[in-house]
């Protein structure tokens, strides 16, 4: 029976995750030691418990879930098995099936109950139109976390990697070529192109000019995390392989904006654009 749930990166995505267990009922917690004002801020906002510090969250909490930044995703893992954690883990973070499946020996080998997740979208808190999917033999189980909630959880048939799988090939298009165009933009106004590349778009796609300048935009206060994502992306390309530079390049671009991780509010389009161009 599962009563307690613990989050352990209650980040933007991460409190959607957690507020939306404790929509369905359970006892939501969370670890506030070595976190940032900010992440206890957004706890305290959700009312997620505090428990202290990660192990007694392990002791604590039925169900761990792992929602961090895909650079963090192993380490946190890692800790959690020296915590001696012996219940379920979810890690829902953007990393490759490889990673995963490393991830879910480690835990195999700890004696930890392991499922696989993969988050499409972002916290849709007004139309419940995120949705997480999940594989491996206790995904069925952690489905029933989130019945009633905002969060839409899909059950997929194979084992561990299959939910990353998904993630990966879905942000390979959506944020992938968010940073294609971000490139394309910083070229054209390089070559001082960019009003003839307006027309072309504008006589060809009607309204895929503005668009994309929304896109990259949005894409910019989160470029920090994308970079990460895409070098994930690009790993599972190869080792699929297929060719992997696309989305290495893509991680290139979004590193020359990892100065908006902490802006609030969107950024103007044309310094996007040179901020791209002046880390040549």
């Amino acid at each position: 029976m599962v009563e307690r749930v613990g989050i352990v990166h209650p980040g933007a995505m991460g409190v959607f995750v957690a507020a939306s267990i404790a929509q369905s009922g359970y006892d939501m917690c969370w670890a506030s030691k070595g976190r940032s004002v900010d992440t206890v801020k957004r706890a305290e906002q959700f009312q997620l418990r505090d428990v202290g510090a990660l192990v007694d969250l392990c002791q604590h909490c039925e169900v761990v879930v792992s929602v961090c930044p895909p650079h963090a995703a192993l380490e946190m893992a890692e800790q959690v098995v020296k915590c001696a954690y012996q219940g379920i883990y979810l890690d829902a973070n953007a990393i490759s099936p490889h990673k995963v499946q490393t991830i879910g020996e480690l835990m195999r080998i700890a004696g930890i109950s392991f499922v696989d997740g993969g988050i499409i979208g972002g916290p849709d808190w007004q139309n419940g139109r995120t949705r997480m999917y999940l594989s491996g033999k206790s995904a069925e189980k952690l489905q029933q976390l989130f019945l009633g909630s905002l969060l839409q959880v899909d059950v997929l048939d194979g084992d561990v990697g299959q939910a990353s799988a998904l993630k990966m090939c879905y942000a390979a298009y959506t944020k992938g070529t968010s940073a294609l165009l971000a490139g394309i933009f910083a070229l054209a106004e390089n070559y001082q192109v960019k009003n003839e590349l307006a027309a072309r778009w504008e006589e060809d796609w009607p309204g895929l000019y503005a668009a994309s300048q929304d896109r990259i935009r949005k894409s910019a206060l989160k470029a920090w995390r994308f970079e990460g994502e895409m070098r994930e992306i690009s790993e599972t390309f190869a080792a699929a392989g297929l060719p992997e530079g696309f989305h290495q390049a893509a991680s290139q671009i979004f590193a020359r904006l990892g100065e908006y991780k902490n802006v609030s509010e969107l950024p103007d389009f044309e310094p996007i654009i040179k901020k791209i161009l002046s880390s040549n």
